[in-house]
């Protein structure tokens, strides 16, 4: 027996598909491609199951790409005392600067709603932001939402389709996953073959 949900989860896969920005895709590709060349540094910023995703994330832009990536929620002992000590708007902000975020890096966040000054959600994320605009590092993000900070002040910005309010947050989170493996499966980003 069908389950009707279940079918329309999957349907609703194909639209988000038929609907993604391939250009902007594109454009990450190519920017990150002159990261590499220029010998810059990606960090990859997420809350949540974001967090999660920039983890797998790192791991695939070093060993397939050989790029120079890190994820802040990666070191729990720093994350932690930075959130007891400082305050978890700033967790990121921080960790960058002690990185020394410069112009030949880039930050890239995923989210779902990208951050909301009014709503106070994800301040962490605009903080970074603020920090990379003021260094003039490159931002790109992979978000759920429109209306959020990062898809407004990201250099690029995939914003993967709307198609119900109840499943922002696991389309927004798969689709980070399917971006970032055509990023790092692109031939031109990609050095080293996988396994299997």
């Amino acid at each position: 027996m069908k389950n009707k949900f279940v079918q329309e989860y999957f349907s609703n896969i194909n639209t988000l598909t038929s609907k993604i920005d391939l250009n902007k895709i594109n454009k990450i590709i190519d920017d990150l491609k002159k990261l590499k060349k220029r010998k810059g540094r990606l960090f990859i910023l997420g809350i949540g199951g974001s967090a999660s995703n920039a983890s797998h994330a790192v791991n695939d832009f070093r060993k397939l790409c050989e790029i120079e990536t890190y994820a802040p929620t990666d070191n729990v002992g720093e994350l932690t005392a930075r959130t007891n000590d400082e305050g978890f708007e700033t967790i990121f902000s921080n960790w960058l600067k002690v990185s020394r975020l410069s112009k030949n890096d880039a930050i890239f966040i995923f989210s779902v709603g990208g951050g909301n000054v009014k709503k106070n959600v994800s301040i962490n994320l605009i903080n970074a932001i603020k920090l990379a605009k003021k260094v003039k590092a490159d931002i790109f993000s992979i978000v759920g939402k429109k209306d959020g900070y990062a898809y407004k002040q990201s250099n690029v910005s995939v914003c993967v389709p709307f198609v119900r309010r109840d499943l922002i947050t696991p389309y927004s989170e798969a689709f980070q996953a399917v971006i970032w493996h055509c990023l790092v499966s692109d031939p031109r980003l990609k050095k080293n073959k996988t396994k299997w």
